[in-house]
């Protein structure tokens, strides 16, 4: 294992719900550069524990250290100010605007007309819509066409592409592949790829054993809101990972 720090540290987070408890004491690391998939049956505590590094909700005990200083945001925009970008499977992406009106939503930059009348950039919008797709080898028609035109593969890149353009550190994924076809499950593959090779940290939560197999560079298992266990993928089987998940 690599000596570098690791982007994220999570240590002992535990969280109540009224009387159930959702996490208790589980720990995960995340390195620059790696894939860290998260495993579980569902109510295992992957969505929890993601939504306490993302700001969704507060954590009652542990830590949570993004480059070593810990943190406990109270918003999801707050996370995002500090690196953290949680692409969920709806994507939260506006479909009657563009890839730049996307990449840009809740944070659009204003140009001014004549001198003293503010306006959306929206060549400064177009630009970076170009210059992000084309770093993830993204390839439309017309980059100007809003987003409910394209595809279940192509509207992940333009999430992607998003944390890409505002240089998130952390990147959250929850269920990439979920509603989508081979050959789109392949493209999200890549673009995941992208973001380990920028040097990005990676969380990743699937159902889907072969995609974290081929993706994850460790397997953080989850079994009823705790640490079940830690594998590499090149070390362990998918029959060790259901063990781990169902407790047999």
């Amino acid at each position: 294992m690599s000596e570098q720090a690791p982007i994220l540290s999570v240590r002992n987070v535990s969280k109540h719900f009224g009387g159930v408890q959702a996490l208790n004491r589980v720990s995960l690391d995340v390195l620059p550069g790696e894939v860290v998939a998260l495993a579980g049956d569902n109510g295992a505590g992957k969505s929890t524990v993601i939504k306490a590094i993302s700001g969704v909700f507060g954590y009652e005990e542990g830590d949570i250290l993004l480059d070593g200083k810990r943190v406990a945001f109270s918003t999801p925009e707050e996370a995002r100010d500090n690196g953290i970008e949680t692409i969920y499977q709806d994507l939260a992406l506006a479909d009657n605007l563009s890839i730049g009106a996307n990449i840009f939503l809740g944070r659009e930059p204003m140009t001014k007309l004549f001198g003293f009348l503010p306006i959306l950039d929206r060549k400064k919008m177009a630009e970076a819509a170009r210059e992000t797709m084309h770093r993830l080898d993204f390839h439309v028609d017309r980059l100007d066409a809003p987003v409910a035109a394209f595809s279940g593969g192509q509207r992940q890149a333009v999430a992607i592409g998003r944390a890409m353009y505002w240089n998130a550190r952390l990147v959250i994924m929850d269920e990439p592949t979920a509603a989508l076809g081979v050959p789109e499950q392949r493209k999200v593959m890549s673009l995941i790829q992208s973001l380990k090779a920028a040097g990005k940290g990676v969380i990743f939560i699937s159902h889907n054993l072969r995609d974290i197999f081929e993706v994850a560079d460790r397997i953080v298992v989850f079994r009823r809101g705790e640490n079940a266990g830690e594998r590499i993928p090149t070390e362990t089987t998918g029959d060790e990972i259901v063990r781990l998940m169902v407790g047999k």
